[in-house]
């Protein structure tokens, strides 16, 4: 009886398809997600970027395909996002002051969702051919998150636009 149960349990997982749920108990949108968050009315919580120092030499060589990868670059204080090997600012010059600076040694290759190996280099990187994310949900950020982290990113449920924090200021991206 053992032998069945697990043999049951191991064609079922391998049949799942790989997501990975925050702040909720259940996805409430279709399958075709690989990184979901809560998407209640309440929620006030977004993705916080990563602060690099220095851009342009931290991440020279780790950037080679590496598009739509996103950050917030201390050196000039905004957020940016790499694509067709260049840094596309998404906000104005912000704040740093809030940042936090993490002074522990980085170990590991970061977290990978999706896949067993990646070429890709990043704290946390998403593979899929078939599945995307789908950012935390906000309504109205700049006036709904009290206290916004420099760096952070989500979705503006009532200007459908991608919003980010610069530590002084929201911008908005359609």
């Amino acid at each position: 009886m053992k032998k069945i149960i697990f043999l049951i349990s191991v064609c079922t997982l391998s049949t799942a398809t790989a997501q990975v749920l925050i702040g909720d108990n259940q996805i409430n949108e279709d399958q075709s997600t690989i990184l979901y968050f809560s998407n209640t009315s309440s929620n006030t919580n977004g993705i916080i970027l990563p602060a690099i120092e220095n851009v342009t030499n931290a991440l020279a060589e780790s950037t080679i395909n590496n598009n739509g990868t996103f950050l917030f670059d201390k050196s000039d204080k905004k957020v940016k996002m790499y694509e067709k090997n260049l840094w596309v600012t998404l906000s104005g010059s912000g704040n740093t002051s809030q940042i936090i600076n993490n002074n522990s040694e980085e170990l590991g290759n970061g977290v990978i969702i999706g896949a067993q190996t990646t070429n890709a280099k990043g704290v946390l990187v998403l593979e899929s051919d078939s599945k995307a994310m789908v950012l935390p949900k906000i309504a109205n950020p700049h006036t709904t998150v009290k206290s916004p982290y420099p760096g952070m990113i989500c979705y503006d449920t009532v200007s459908k636009t991608l919003a980010v924090f610069d530590g002084n200021h929201w911008s908005y991206w359609k």
